[in-house]
């Protein structure tokens, strides 16, 4: 009988006890890998194809306007070759509560520099740049909700109020599908033209939300950023410049500090199945006093019995958490195919960390009763009730 053989039987001589611990460490890394999961598709936002683009927006706060002529100033900024900007239309169909990205855009600047993010057919293209009240969609928004290129399309807004009307909502024209041009792409929002925003609204005329920017060569992003904000310094509208990248992320930063999250969520789960699987652990042991005693006599060395008791509890660790982790990748998987967020994985080195976690659980679960079976005297053993 092999090391490994003794150790499987050993651990499942109790198997509601076991199924139950398993089941314990299963969840605990199921809640690790959506964490981690979440936290690396908010590491990734934005993409690779970010790295030349930049984000100017209001220093007091991005919710903040700007006045649409720094556009034009920006535009003649030595290592920029392109510049759009957008505003943020806080739009929904017809549930108010069903948010859809939705944002007015300079269409024609704004395409370009999207270019290989938004993949559209060519007479779609064009008829939204030709179209005033036309709008694009992303493929998923359209599918969801039964759109079809032609259709006429009633938008509401949650900031805004359309004067011509005395209504929140805007009639559209939906002419184009948009769909991602690349792997890292995600185009499910709604865009709409900023001329046909700027002509209704109440407020927020000639202003832009935040401005994006191309640059040059992706090595000029700092000194760029840098000759943008100084330029604007002690303006009534101050700006502060920063990657694509880095704008999204401190978007998304508003829904809270995921990492801290995770390291509250997993800690606290982890500390209390330690505190469990410890004791359930000795337990075991302690019921096996005689059958220890019994090894000991048959010859069976301090070392290998201090083996035996100590893979119990990392094959315990293992078995609940890989599964776990299984599952985790697999919920995430199905969720990023929903959602379209291409960075909502299990990654690599959070699979990694979280094998290493496992080890350590098992680890620090099973070394103190491995270290009582190995000190046991074989007298003792065999004469303890």
């Amino acid at each position: 009988m092999t090391d490994f053989s003794l150790v499987l039987a050993n651990l499942f001589s109790h198997k509601l006890r076991t199924a139950l611990m398993m089941v314990a460490i299963l969840i605990a890394f199921l809640i690790f890998g959506f964490l981690a999961g979440i936290q690396n598709g908010l590491d990734n936002v934005g993409g690779k194809a970010a790295e030349s683009r930049l984000v100017t927006v209001n220093k007091i706060n991005f919710t903040q306007p700007m006045p649409v002529a720094y556009v034009n100033r920006i535009r003649a900024v030595a290592g920029v070759d392109n510049v759009s900007f957008a505003n943020w239309f806080g739009g929904y169909y017809q549930d108010p509560r069903q948010v859809i990205v939705t944002f007015a855009v300079d269409a024609e600047t704004y395409l370009q520099i999207y270019r290989d993010d938004i993949a559209m057919a060519p007479d779609q293209r064009a008829a939204f740049l030709s179209t005033r009240i036309g709008m694009v969609a992303g493929r998923k928004i359209a599918e969801r909700h039964g759109w079809k290129v032609g259709d006429r399309i009633p938008l509401s807004s949650n900031i805004y109020t359309n004067k011509n009307t005395g209504t929140q909502t805007w009639d559209f024209t939906l002419v184009g599908i948009m769909d991602p041009a690349s792997e890292e792409a995600n185009p499910d929002f709604i865009l709409f033209h900023k001329e046909y925003f700027n002509e209704s609204v109440t407020f927020g005329r000639d202003t832009a939300g935040w401005i994006v920017i191309e640059t040059a060569d992706p090595a000029q992003n700092g000194a760029v950023a840098d000759q943008i904000d100084a330029m604007f310094a002690n303006s009534p509208a101050e700006t502060s410049t920063d990657t694509e990248k880095a704008f999204g992320q401190a978007f998304l930063a508003q829904l809270g500090n995921i990492t801290l999250i995770i390291t509250w969520v997993v800690g606290a789960a982890f500390f209390t199945i330690l505190m469990i699987v410890g004791n359930t652990m000795a337990m075991a042991v302690r019921e096996r006093t005689k059958e220890i005693g019994v090894m000991k006599t048959l010859g069976f060395p301090d070392g290998r019995i201090f083996r035996l008791v100590l893979g119990e509890s990392l094959l315990l660790s293992l078995l609940g958490g890989l599964p776990g982790l299984g599952l985790a990748a697999l919920g995430l998987s199905a969720i990023r195919e929903g959602i379209g967020m291409p960075g909502l994985a299990l990654a690599p080195f959070w699979a990694g960390v979280a094998v290493l976690i496992m080890l350590a659980l098992g680890f620090l679960t099973g070394i103190i009763p491995a270290w009582n079976a190995l000190r046991l005297n074989i007298v003792t053993a065999l004469g303890r009730q």
